[in-house]
């Protein structure tokens, strides 16, 4: 593989997209995985902050875009302010193997120009509603990778997950779905099982 692998991570607010990274940078260190990190936000740099100050990561190596405007228009319509982050992220740092960029919050028709992205994921949570694969949405349906996050909540905001589950494995016709916590860690290695093999084509312990 030619560069660094660039990795989208899409989802509406407040679904666990910096939760996800967090424990993701956890898992990559452990393991000497190169990565470095693309946050968006619509003015601020609040999620870069919030990774740089969990010390998972030098904070050189996370960089913020600001959307300014309806977060997928940089991620989608126009994704050039995330290709030249990307591009000075691999300039900066030559053995860089991963770039996961983190879309603003937006909604379910949120996607990643394929111009920026290697493979990208899109995570969903719970607490949102159970409806939410039931909707469609091409963020849920054209992602390499669903994630449903806040799996403990199920029971305290009445959703049925194992049906919510199927609904969603339904929808997307056979393509990986994965279940996590991310508060607690449940879920995130499977996510990097995923990448290793279908991104990074590393191989993967039983």
């Amino acid at each position: 593989m030619s560069g660094a692998a660039r990795i989208g991570i899409g989802g509406p607010v407040g679904s666990g997209k910096t939760a996800l990274i967090e424990r993701m940078l956890e898992a990559f260190a452990a393991d000497g995985t190169e990565v470095a990190v693309i946050t968006n936000d619509l003015a601020t740099d609040e999620d870069a902050e919030r990774l740089r100050r969990g010390g998972r990561l030098a904070p050189e190596r996370i960089l913020a875009v600001q959307a300014g405007a309806c977060p997928h228009t940089v991620i989608r319509e126009d994704p050039t302010l995330n290709m030249a982050a990307a591009d000075r992220l691999e300039r900066q740092f030559p053995g860089l193997e991963l770039i996961l960029i983190e879309s603003g919050g937006d909604n379910l028709a949120s996607t990643f120009s394929l111009d920026l992205v290697d493979y990208w994921l899109f995570v969903i949570d719970v607490a949102g509603g159970d409806d939410i694969p039931r909707k469609r949405g091409p963020g849920v349906l054209q992602c390499d990778l669903l994630v449903i996050n806040k799996t403990d909540l199920a029971p305290h905001v009445g959703v049925d997950f194992p049906a919510m589950l199927a609904t969603a494995q339904a929808a997307r016709e056979g393509r990986p779905v994965i279940a996590s916590d991310c508060r607690r860690g449940a879920g995130v290695a499977e996510v990097i099982a995923r990448l290793r093999r279908d991104v990074l084509f590393t191989a993967v312990a039983p």
